[in-house]
């Protein structure tokens, strides 16, 4: 069983502040940012640290290629989603091809220094009026989206390591950024069902994990859908059939702010479903949660990637091979 609180830390490596909290069991997972990389050598032993204090916490870390990549010294830069997208209007088979390769090389050099798996990928539609998705979209084309990303997902699982879809169920409509602002996307349901495309479709194809979006859609719901048993528990898990797990974005974001007490924002989050809640950037935060029984999940050890990867060195090697055009 895991906790159901994911923190991050504050640099290099573990302050004794930090080890404590990380062998609290409301504390299930640990997510690293650029502040706490300066080399492979370093962030590998920050994460044997991390382990030797509870091996059963989950590491993760926001790698998606492009402007969204934590750690670049020594690892592959990888392009940005919307690149795949535009390769993909020219040669739409090559372009799966590569999309798989970057899901394997993404998930094989961050699974061989003990990270567990990365929060991608960006299912949005690029509607070309959201900065902070922007090229992290695949495409405005739900089709592509969906083809692309089932074959990233798929490399990613061929490394042995689980993905992430996000933001449910959808963000790329609106302009105005979640990490600052609370979002309001005013359409109806139906205008909606393209953004919903790529979830919907690739939960038969093996996604693993959602992480919904900090925007209200006050035509369907008064609360933002990670806060919303409505959007969670009814569309997302009862009428698309989702039965993975489900991550909350940061709570300490300005679109969490909808609910003013962290205490109340991290039980409303799990109580409508959520398996486990982020607060980064914000440790006072987490001091104020921390002691609480939040409850554990059976379901989050699902996401465990680290203990089972196969390091191919020959099928890493041709998968970056595949890519070296979009590098």
């Amino acid at each position: 069983m895991i906790g159901t609180i994911m923190m991050d830390l504050s640099g290099l490596t573990l302050t004794e502040k930090e080890s404590a909290q990380l062998a609290q069991p409301s504390i299930g997972g640990v997510i690293l940012f650029t502040r706490n990389f300066k080399d492979i050598h370093q962030v590998k032993s920050l994460i044997v640290s991390i382990r030797l204090i509870n091996q059963n916490l989950l590491i993760a870390v926001d790698h998606e290629g492009g402007r969204v990549q934590r750690f670049k010294t020594g690892f592959t830069h990888l392009p940005a989603m919307a690149k795949l997208g535009q390769a993909y209007d020219q040669k739409p088979e090559q372009a799966l091809e590569q999309a798989f390769s970057c899901g394997y090389v993404l998930a094989a050099e961050l699974l061989v220094i003990g990270v567990d798996f990365s929060f991608a990928p960006v299912l949005d539609i690029d509607y070309g009026q959201s900065s902070v998705i922007g090229d992290r979209a695949f495409h405005s084309n739900p089709d592509a989206v969906i083809k692309l990303a089932g074959s990233l997902i798929a490399g990613m699982h061929e490394a042995g390591m689980k993905c992430v879809g996000k933001h449910f169920p959808g963000h790329g409509f609106v302009a105005a950024d979640s990490h600052l602002d609370l979002p309001i996307d005013d359409r109806p349901m139906i205008e909606l069902t393209p953004d919903m495309a790529p979830f919907k479709e690739l939960i038969g194809q093996g996604l693993d994990a959602v992480m919904p979006a900090h925007i209200i859609y006050p035509q369907v719901d008064k609360n933002p859908a990670g806060f919303s048993s409505k959007w969670i528990k009814q569309i997302l898990q009862k009428q698309l059939g989702f039965g993975g797990v489900i991550f909350s974005d940061d709570l300490s974001m300005q679109g969490a702010f909808f609910i003013k007490n962290i205490h109340d924002r991290v039980r409303v989050s799990l109580d409508s479903g959520c398996d486990m809640v982020l607060i980064c950037n914000h440790p006072k935060m987490v001091d104020e949660v921390i002691d609480n029984d939040w409850g554990e999940s059976e379901k989050l050890e699902s996401m465990q990637g680290y203990s089972r990867f196969n390091d191919d060195k020959i099928a890493y090697l041709n998968h970056l091979d595949n890519i070296r055009d979009l590098l």
